[in-house]
């Protein structure tokens, strides 16, 4: 393939975050050329079809309330799938019980007493209009201790911040954008058809179109900077890419490792600050659900949910039912142990189930996120990397508060309107994120 070496912005990294910058960097003109070392893009958006299933990496949600779900309708993706009820079961010393998510679900729930009851209405009558920038700087675990005081409706509201944000960290998290997520969660979540793999397919269809040149199985090895500013992208196969801007859309440590004398600048903080949260994902595919009602259930009392998603979305060929389990893991894990957890609460949840089972996917510890919003930080990463010219990141740990796959669009966003604003013939620092105080 003949491949023109001069571009005004490379941006490394092919997921999400990656696609999404290099989308608004060419509906701005800009001619552009995207570098993912995979055959596929889409990073952990990928979905396996395996069976007549469509797997996807662990559990996702496109959130109604969120920086995604937002720009993806501006940017005119048709996703197809459907939102799921929210009427769920939680798990409280190994039983099921009616989990309160809704105003007949509260009533009838036997996990709270009356007052727990009637606080937990107050607070759902009052989130919408929480002023969350308050909690900004203290963790999740404070807020809880602080303002929740129900100790049965403690345990809940860690359950759900948990399912909302897809980690079990209320120590580290900072309360603030931990609320705005379950904010965003409660006004609906999406579940797509034939799982994530359409959304980063459309993203890079679009990119396509917009001209944007995209490079598979090319893997970015350095990018070159002299004088305080970038000057190309050189990939291990010894192409070179020259660009005055590049946008690294991989995690903390990789855009560590692809720029020389890093630890001189704000990547090697943003890196030692980083945080990385995983999870353990079984996903199953079931000929049919031997408890029909059991969809949905949260772990309150165990690190642990379930979801059905196909209750919501088309995810097999022949009308299998794709189960998701996730296990939120903390700092030490143990690939066997977390496997039989997941499946004893399948056991709990849909006994019988191995007798129905169709395929099968287990992910011992995949990332969740790279970095999140946590009371150690420092500084918030990004956009623009200050001592070079030219340099941005990107992606779910380049957060400004965001969480998930929100985290990766709105960094995206941040890196493309940050290099547009730079413009010009006379190349300015940026020192433009906030040091955290």
């Amino acid at each position: 393939m003949k491949m023109t070496t001069k571009y005004d912005v490379a941006v490394v990294g092919g997921g999400i975050a990656g696609l999404t910058a290099a989308v608004y960097a060419a509906k701005a003109g800009k001619r552009t050329v995207l570098i993912e070392k995979q055959e596929r893009f889409g990073g952990r958006a990928i979905t396996n079809h395996k069976e007549g299933v469509y797997f996807n990496l662990g559990g996702h949600a496109l959130y109604e309330g969120g920086d995604a779900r937002a720009t993806f309708r501006e940017l005119g993706l048709r996703l197809q799938g459907s939102r799921p009820s929210a009427d769920g079961y939680g798990i409280w010393k190994d039983r099921l019980s009616t989990m309160p998510t809704g105003a007949g679900s509260l009533l009838t729930t036997p996990l709270l007493s009356w007052k727990g009851k009637l606080e937990l209405a107050g607070w759902l009558a009052k989130f919408g209009k929480l002023d969350t920038r308050r909690y900004d700087g203290i963790s999740l675990r404070d807020w809880i201790e602080s303002n929740v005081q129900d100790p049965m409706l403690r345990h809940l509201f860690y359950s759900l911040f948990r399912t909302a944000t897809y980690a079990g960290a209320p120590d580290l998290m900072t309360a603030g954008p931990a609320l705005r997520q379950l904010k965003s969660a409660l006004q609906g979540v999406l579940y797509l058809d034939r799982g994530w793999g359409t959304l980063a397919d459309g993203l890079g269809e679009l990119a396509g179109r917009l001209g944007v040149e995209r490079l598979t199985r090319a893997k970015a090895a350095q990018v070159e900077h002299a004088g305080g500013a970038v000057r190309r992208v050189r990939c291990e196969d010894g192409t070179s890419l020259e660009t005055d801007d590049v946008i690294l859309a991989v995690p903390p440590s990789a855009a560590h490792a692809l720029v020389p004398r890093a630890e001189t600048t704000s990547l090697h903080a943003w890196r030692e600050q980083a945080i990385e949260i995983t999870a353990a994902c079984l996903d199953v595919a079931l000929r049919r659900l031997p408890a029909p009602k059991q969809q949905f259930v949260y772990g309150v009392d165990r690190t642990v949910f379930l979801t059905n998603q196909s209750r919501a979305a088309t995810l097999s060929d022949d009308g299998s039912q794709v189960v998701c389990l996730i296990k939120y893991q903390g700092r030490e894990t143990d690939a066997a142990a977390d496997l039989r957890e997941l499946e004893q609460t399948l056991d709990l949840v849909q006994p019988g189930w191995r007798g129905e089972l169709v395929a099968k996917q287990y992910l011992p510890k995949i990332a969740v996120c790279h970095d999140f919003p946590h009371i150690r930080r420092t500084e918030l990463p990004g956009p623009a990397v200050p001592e070079i010219n030219g340099l941005y990141v990107a992606g779910d740990w380049a957060s400004h508060g965001e969480l998930l796959v929100d985290a990766a669009t709105a960094s995206a966003k941040r890196a493309v309107r940050h290099l547009l604003a730079r413009g010009g013939t006379e190349r300015m620092t940026y020192r433009e994120h906030s040091r955290i105080v």
